[in-house]
């Protein structure tokens, strides 16, 4: 039988991580002791309390059946109220509020809502891959707007031709940014809602990393702070960051009411919902102890660190992030980030994430993840520093 992909599956390219994680595999099965600095996986456990009470819910028969696609009322409730604690904003549990089987489920199906054949949605570059394979899947065409050093990894909305924003229907933006490590604050979150209002465009952020703050008193705002933001725009969080929960799936996507009913509305016919025991975890998470997070961020600052003194020792340029997980830095002038990455993994046994997986702006630099325990990261960094040194001759 000749079987034929569709036009539609032919158009992605091979899924960044997927490649990464097939390399891992060939290098392990030849016997190499490899380090993956590539993946934002986060090392350490989902905490006690909320695993605590995802086990007395899976032994509750009552959560053994069909959960419903829109989600626990409780689970949407404890939403919006951590919404209000965390950021001042009010969300109706009932219209404004959605769980998702983790951020990326919905932000990769996001755009079979609102996107047509032919239809344009803006994405960043460097950025998330999702954002760009949801648009290919669905039949748009990506317009890639450059995420610029000189411009703090921020876009430039004037820079975007006016007949592509007119015919475009999707803003995606991402901060604290994935995977330059960058910041946006409440001023610039306020051009993106007039830019959005102006050309009539769903203005989707993905706050993922909003909760991992890498530097003391730095807390991340929401694009829904910003007056009005809710007529335009949506967010989507993850608590495979803020909680350690990658492995449960659990993420949300809150705002303009129309757009959240619109991938429910999707998801209702394409997925059966959440398993109420972990729905039950992430109310726990919600409404729990806290401490956690900071604890985890204590963590992930003294690997930053770690980190960035190593690059400074062998002559590569990062700046300290200020929040997220990822350190985003510079190639040394006439490799690419392809080529160093390479080079690194098969000298060293070492794995980081080359900039261009992320986009043509991305190159020049490679991504380095903080999810690793401190005895492997230190492993790593060693190899890395004995690696430059080799390769300079010292």
């Amino acid at each position: 039988m000749a079987l034929e992909i569709s036009e539609r599956l032919k158009s992605l390219p091979p899924y960044l991580f997927v490649e990464i994680s097939r390399k891992i595999a060939e290098k392990k099965a030849s016997g190499v002791d490899v380090i993956s600095l590539a993946i934002g996986d986060p090392d350490l456990p989902t905490p006690s309390h909320i695993i605590e009470s995802l086990k007395r819910a899976a032994e509750d028969p009552a959560n053994h059946r069909y959960p419903e696609t829109e989600g626990l009322p409780e689970l949407r409730e404890a939403i919006a109220e951590w919404y209000e604690r965390r950021f001042g904003v009010k969300l109706d549990p009932k219209k404004e509020v959605l769980p998702l089987i983790g951020a990326k489920e919905g932000i990769a199906h996001l755009p079979l809502c609102f996107l047509n054949p032919g239809d344009i949605a803006l994405v960043p570059d460097p950025g998330y891959p999702p954002y760009t394979m949801g648009t290919l899947l669905a039949g748009g065409e990506p317009y890639f707007i450059p995420l610029l050093e000189e411009n703090d990894f921020l876009p430039d909305f004037e820079k975007i031709p006016e007949q592509v924003a007119s015919k475009a229907k999707v803003l995606w933006l991402n901060y604290p940014n994935n995977p330059t490590g960058a910041v946006a604050n409440l001023e610039f979150f306020e051009r993106a809602v007039f830019f959005a209002r102006k050309h009539e465009i769903l203005l989707c952020h993905d706050a993922a990393y909003s909760e991992i703050s890498l530097e003391e008193g730095y807390r991340a705002p929401s694009l829904l702070q910003v007056p009005g933001a809710k007529e335009v725009g949506i967010e989507f969080h993850s608590f495979s960051k803020s909680y350690n929960m990658c492995g449960w799936r659990m993420g949300m996507v809150v705002g303009e009411g129309r757009a959240v009913e619109a991938l429910m509305r999707l998801k209702s016919n394409l997925d059966s919902g959440i398993p109420q025991a972990i729905q039950l975890a992430a109310i726990a998470a919600l409404r729990g102890p806290q401490e956690c997070i900071e604890e985890h961020c204590r963590i992930y600052r003294r690997r930053r660190d770690r980190i960035l003194e190593t690059l400074g020792k062998i002559g590569l340029k990062a700046k300290a992030p200020k929040a997220g997980l990822y350190i985003w830095a510079r190639v040394p002038e006439g490799l690419s980030s392809l080529d160093f990455a390479t080079s690194l993994l098969e000298e060293t046994g070492v794995v980081v994430t080359p900039g261009s997986g992320y986009g043509r702006s991305g190159e020049g630099y490679i991504r380095i993840s903080l999810t690793v325990p401190d005895e492997r990261l230190d492993e790593a960094l060693r190899r890395i520093e004995s690696w430059a040194g080799r390769r300079a001759g010292i």
